[in-house]
């Protein structure tokens, strides 16, 4: 059945910059962009147009399934579809939904929240239930040794759109200053002897793991043709060993100097909205802003925080003065070409009609509606 839907009195942003216009969406694609209102559509009053945005590494989901540490949500639909409804209100229209292959330790539950995961997200495919196109990002911690375990069950997942290679090993990458490393994994009150242990034992997890483990895992993507990223680059030979290895991607460099090597290579650099929207790196690595205004910023990842993903775009535009389609496209263009997403991330005649309405209410972006594949879905 052919289906038919004008928008019209927009600000239309394109690849080229932005239309005050008209839109017609058929059969699930774009049909046209012109200039001028019609007399017939629907009247965006004036209000932005742009593609639906691709978030490829979020670590929201695990935080659904579970809310508390130690407490699993006892639906995982449930607690996906609440994932499903937050993104999908941010203007996220494809989600990577980033899990972990790792323990790092026993208390994380991270082989219980990997399997609630994919058996939710497989289920809830099945019902037909999701509104955002849920795609899958797995994030293996290469010195865990029960890393691989997790991972191989899941490498012929049909949606399996990204791998990362983390190495959270203390005292290397984003943990440099161990003070940080403490903070973020909240054992500030760890007695120093227990600590030193505790250190010691992963840093012998790193020498026993982290070569084969690697290796294994870019083995398995080169066959499948999966992109893999590197993660919290901090040296440029951090950087070379990524390009040995055909790393396309660096996930949140931490230093000027890793960025910069990142670019040389040609390798597409990540870096987190909520970096962006706060001004700062959570971890006290180097701002995105920053890197920004350096020329060395592709894509914007939400990591934490959904709603952090369009409003971080629209603050490189307004306070960076980057052009707004190119701010946009580290939201959309950027992230749909490294993932070879092919068909969607801009607002372009014949790619599929994925885009939100946005009003801009004291500089802050808000959906005010959200399309996916040409049917509304708020």
């Amino acid at each position: 059945m052919n289906t038919e839907t004008v928008l019209t009195n927009a600000r239309i942003v394109t690849p080229q910059g932005v239309v005050e216009g008209s839109m017609c969406i058929r059969n699930g694609h774009i049909a046209d962009v012109s200039e001028g209102c019609l007399a017939c559509g629907d009247d965006m009053h004036g209000e932005y147009l742009i593609p639906g945005l691709i978030e490829m590494h979020t670590d929201h989901l695990e935080t659904q399934f579970q809310p508390r540490p130690g407490v699993l949500w006892p639906s995982r639909l449930a607690a996906l579809l609440a994932h499903d409804t937050q993104v999908m209100g941010a203007g996220i229209t494809t989600v990577l939904d980033s899990v972990c292959c790792g323990q790092l330790n026993e208390g994380k539950m991270r082989d219980v929240l990997l399997t609630m995961s994919m058996e939710a997200i497989r289920d809830a495919r099945r019902k037909d239930v999701l509104r955002v196109d849920h795609q899958l990002h797995l994030r293996c911690e290469i010195c865990d040794p029960h890393m691989l375990t997790m991972f191989e069950p899941y490498a012929d997942e049909p949606n399996l759109r990204l791998v990362s290679l983390m190495d959270h090993t203390p005292g290397q990458r984003q943990f440099r200053n161990l003070d940080n490393y403490k903070q973020y994994y909240r054992v500030e009150n760890m007695p120093d002897d227990e600590f030193q242990t505790m250190m010691e034992r992963l840093k012998e997890e790193q020498v026993e793991y982290a070569d084969k483990h690697r290796a294994a895992v870019l083995a398995l993507c080169s066959h499948r043709g999966i992109p893999v990223a590197s993660h919290d680059d901090t040296t440029p030979d951090h950087v070379d060993e990524a390009v040995r290895c055909g790393i396309t991607i660096s996930e949140f460099p931490t230093t000027m100097e890793a960025a910069r090597a990142a670019r040389e290579h040609g390798l597409g650099i990540v870096m987190g909205a909520p970096n962006v929207v706060r001004g700062v790196s959570h971890s006290g690595n180097i701002s995105a802003r920053t890197l920004a205004g350096e020329g060395l910023l592709d894509i914007l990842s939400s990591d934490y925080v959904p709603a952090s993903l369009l409003h971080g775009a629209f603050l490189l535009h307004s306070e960076l003065g980057l052009p707004l389609q190119d701010a946009l496209a580290t939201v959309t263009a950027n992230p749909a070409r490294l993932l070879k997403l092919e068909d969607r991330g801009e607002l372009a005649e014949g790619k599929r009609a994925d885009l939100v309405r946005v009003r801009l209410v004291d500089d802050v972006p808000v959906v005010r509606s959200v399309w996916r594949h040409g049917e509304r879905l708020l």
